[in-house]
């Protein structure tokens, strides 16, 4: 696991309702300047998360609005041998990823190379940079075949999305290396939270640890850090065992349920992993509006003294710590998810001073 601490520091998860580019990032810039993250602008459909990452999945059909995978298109079996093929040949020389399949396109990839110029301005404030892929889980089972089955069923899919979105995954992270800073990929599960229920009662525990650890396998192979999204409530073991350096919760709605792994959020500290809490509310307009960054902080503080018991402190659990919104802002109004943004400023601000206390400083 990786040494790098996250010192009661600020992110963001990745969407926003803007649709001004150089105001969505600047925005970050100045919210999260120790580690920002390029922006998914929900408002282009190329940015949308189950979108953003299909370029180059085999037999891929679209019309009017809906998109599908065409296993019964006669060039499937085909289009998934070169799939295949191309993934071998990054596997054996891995300077082919920069332009193959995997790349994100002009449009998919518009905001992110933006924030790429624009980042490299301020880059003597990032201390970590922070990038994005939907998850395996979550692809599988959103998107559908021609007949209107989750391809998740589709045992070629199975083995071949995990690995698309790994490369996919693996590319932004060398894109991101080019600001100097370690690199952060989280994998946005929100499916997950489904894992157990009727919905998925065929799906074993080794099929989703196997999805999981392709992608954190994958990421670590580019020296990067990979962390876990999910904004409900999981089997939040699935994190912890499949490899992930940072698990991030909803913890404005599910911390009581997530401590229910208190001895498992403890050792995944003790391993150094980091624990990013989603406290800012994002899903209620009326809930943003009368929160503040001091009693998001105040409430935290008092909820988190389980894991102060035995040998954890304060000071050690916020050296583990980031602190973010509880999803991502895109379904938002621009107003209130700059709100969101700025109580997750000051929530940072209180935190660091925080950590200064708890430490002595």
């Amino acid at each position: 696991m990786q040494t790098w601490k996250a010192m009661a520091s600020t992110t963001l998860i990745g969407s926003l309702p803007h649709k001004d580019r150089s105001r969505a990032i600047e925005l970050v810039l100045n919210v999260c300047p120790e580690i920002p993250i390029w922006p998914q602008l929900v408002a282009y459909p190329g940015e949308q998360m189950m979108t953003q990452y299909l370029e180059g999945l085999p037999s891929l059909k679209g019309d009017e609005g809906r998109i599908w995978v065409d296993t019964g298109d006669p060039a499937f079996d085909q289009e998934v041998l070169g799939h295949y093929e191309e993934a071998m040949q990054i596997e054996e020389s891995d300077a082919i990823l920069e332009a193959s399949r995997f790349q994100m396109g002009a449009e998919t990839g518009r905001t992110l190379l933006e924030f790429l110029e624009t980042a490299a301005r301020h880059k003597d404030h990032i201390r970590g940079i922070k990038g994005h892929v939907v998850g395996p889980f979550t692809l599988l089972a959103g998107l559908k075949d021609q007949r209107g089955r989750a391809i998740l069923y589709d045992e070629r899919l199975q083995d071949l999305v995990p690995r698309h979105l790994a490369l996919k995954a693996r590319w932004q992270a060398r894109r991101l290396k080019a600001l100097g800073a370690p690199v952060i990929i989280f994998v946005d599960e929100p499916a997950l939270a489904g894992y157990g229920s009727s919905a998925f009662i065929s799906v074993s525990e080794e099929l989703v640890l196997g999805l999981l650890r392709e992608m954190t396998d994958h990421v670590h192979h580019e020296d990067a850090l990979a962390g876990i999204h999910v904004c409900a409530n999981t089997d939040w073991n699935l994190a912890f065992k499949s490899g992930f350096d940072i698990v991030n919760l909803d913890a404005h709605s599910y911390m009581e349920r997530f401590l229910l792994y208190r001895e498992e959020i403890l050792d995944f500290i003790k391993r150094g992993g980091i624990i990013a809490w989603g406290v800012v509310p994002t899903s209620d307009p009326s809930v943003i509006e009368k929160e503040t960054a001091e009693a998001l902080a105040a409430r935290w503080l008092q909820e988190v003294q389980p894991l102060l018991t035995g040998e954890g402190s304060l000071g050690t659990l916020l050296e583990h710590s980031l602190f973010t919104p509880s999803c991502g802002c895109g379904s938002l109004s621009e107003s209130m998810a700059e709100r969101v943004l700025f109580m997750t400023r000051d929530l940072g601000r209180i935190m660091k001073s925080e950590l200064d206390r708890a430490r002595g400083a």
